[in-house]
């Protein structure tokens, strides 16, 4: 058996939320090794978009160019479909959607855009909406080859021995090759609801048993004339056909499927199409398909010693909504820099302990934000009577923007220490006096202190940070009550202070997150 010593970090994975941990760690200065057993990208259709809070996460790295190349791709690929759908190119459009919860469509013309919590969200807000799963995993992977992360496909792992120094990773390759034991500090399980990692660190996984099968498909169907646009409701699921060529959902509440593992073929497809929608369309092949459940689990914490969990590894739930794949980047862009933090010896282990305190009720929020979704669309009369009463209320100006609020991730926020409106919340993309935005500071994933006041003795609270806190003196003529901002590597408002004096000193927070400067 080979033993190769070279990395800080091993993931379990290099789905997008693999990947991007792997970038966040690679920008924090640690040599991070990814693990995954698929040859490929996985090309089976999973999440069609992102929230607005991804978006702003992945606009702070500078990839907000790439995301919108992905965005316009998608967006004319489903041109054509709707266009034909609406009648041809003379049919009047459909109405601009803003998302839907539990399949009641939220008609973007009712959205308060602006209400303030969209108001900081910078370029961002108009990208994500068509981003694929799959067309973010391939960038995230250019992403990380440019930075240096090393991934090894066809190789899964098998175990790991954890003792207080670090973690044997023992990986075995797919074609059967000898297999390989890596020495890390630590092991990051990104590898799903099934996770050997969770599973291996005894990491209890408590929640809520499925009552669905649902399939997503991408086929070649006919039969389609009598299915309605949207989504819709029949007395026996849900069910809703497009916005993409070929794209069917179809959703039973008939209990988990019995087989997760075999492939969805055109009978079981077809079978159920029908069954729910009442029309007799025919599935002649299936390109990509997935059956998925409502099984809702949340792991009770997201570290157990040196083995953490990030993604669908922590926590499961039906995928309505879209809320999976943007609950875990969220779990990476927080675990990245405060790994990488303890990786260099800058910050405590305990700082890892913030992981789970924060990320953990946001998952918890998700996990019954899903469930809600299934009491509103069980085919039984009471449910259907809670739908028409959703349906009313999300048919206004209130409703709709509530509910984007929620599925857009811009409420998000942590408790952190201060009183300031904007501790603890997403730091708003603020356009300085030079032309710059905020986010075009955060790029190195390093933390930014930014003095708006031209204040020396602020400016000084940084000293011992170099290399882990950027400080930046400029003007911001649109917030001129605000005298300074700490923004964490991850974008988040650690401290911020109005020019009336309001939370004058950074020094506890930059020790907090931080850890003592350097020479202290």
């Amino acid at each position: 058996m080979n033993t190769d010593t070279n990395y800080d970090v091993v993931i379990a994975g290099a789905g997008p939320i693999g990947l991007l941990l792997a970038c966040e760690l690679r920008l924090g200065g640690a040599r991070v090794l990814v693990a995954e057993r698929l040859a490929k990208v996985d090309e089976t259709v999973k999440a069609g978009g992102i929230n607005t809070l991804t978006a702003v996460a992945l606009y702070r790295r500078g990839l907000l160019p790439a995301l919108t190349e992905v965005q316009v791709e998608t967006a004319n690929g489903m041109k054509e479909f709707l266009q034909a759908q609406s009648g041809g190119e003379g049919a009047a459009p459909p109405p601009k959607s803003a998302g839907h919860f539990a399949g009641i469509t939220l008609r973007a013309d009712l959205l308060d855009a602006s209400d303030p919590a969209f108001a900081d969200v910078g370029p961002p807000g108009e990208v994500g909406r068509f981003v694929p799963q799959a067309a973010l995993e391939r960038l995230l992977g250019r992403r990380a080859d440019e930075l240096g992360v090393e991934a090894r496909r066809q190789v899964e792992l098998t175990g790991y021995d954890a003792d207080d120094e670090g973690v044997t990773v023992h990986l075995a390759a797919t074609d059967g090759s000898a297999p390989q034991a890596v020495r890390a500090g630590w092991l990051v399980g990104c590898d799903g609801g099934r996770s050997l990692v969770r599973k291996l660190a005894g990491i209890e996984f408590p929640g809520t048993a499925p009552e669905i099968t649902g399939y997503q498909a991408i086929a070649d169907l006919t039969g389609t004339e009598g299915l309605s646009k949207g989504w819709n409701a029949t007395g026996t699921g849900m069910y809703t056909y497009g916005p993409m060529p070929g794209r069917m959902v179809s959703i039973e509440f008939d209990g988990p499927p019995a087989d997760r593992q075999s492939p969805v073929t055109a009978e079981e497809l077809q079978a159920s199409v029908r069954r729910v929608t009442g029309v007799d369309v025919t599935v002649h092949k299936v390109h990509s398909s997935t059956r998925f459940t409502d099984n809702c689990r949340q792991a009770d914490t997201y570290r157990a010693g040196r083995v953490l969990l990030a993604g669908d590894a922590a926590h499961v739930h039906s995928p309505f909504g879209g809320q999976g794949l943007n609950l875990g980047v969220g779990d990476a862009m927080n675990l990245g820099w405060k790994l990488a933090l303890v990786v260099r010896g800058r910050a405590p282990v305990e700082l890892l302990d913030s992981y789970t305190v924060e990320r953990h009720p946001i998952g918890a929020w998700v996990l019954d934000w899903t469930r809600a979704q299934i009491a509103v669309m069980r085919p039984e009369p009471h449910s259907r009577a809670l739908r028409s009463v959703v349906t009313d209320l999300a048919g206004t100006v209130d409703g709709t923007t509530y509910l984007v609020k929620r599925i857009s991730g811009v409420w998000q926020h942590y408790d952190l220490p201060g009183d300031h409106p904007l501790t603890g919340r997403g730091a708003p993309d603020l356009e300085l006096a030079d032309g710059t935005r905020l986010a075009d500071h955060l790029h190195n994933g390093r933390a930014l202190l930014l003095d708006l006041a031209d204040d020396p003795k602020l400016r000084a609270r940084a000293d011992g940070y170099e290399g882990v806190v950027d400080v930046l003196t400029a003007s911001c003529p649109g917030r001129p009550e605000l005298a300074g901002l700490l923004v964490r590597p991850d974008g988040f408002t650690a401290w911020a202070a109005d020019t009336d004096g309001t939370e004058g000193d950074p020094s506890d927070a930059l020790r907090l997150w931080f850890g003592a400067p350097a020479g202290a």
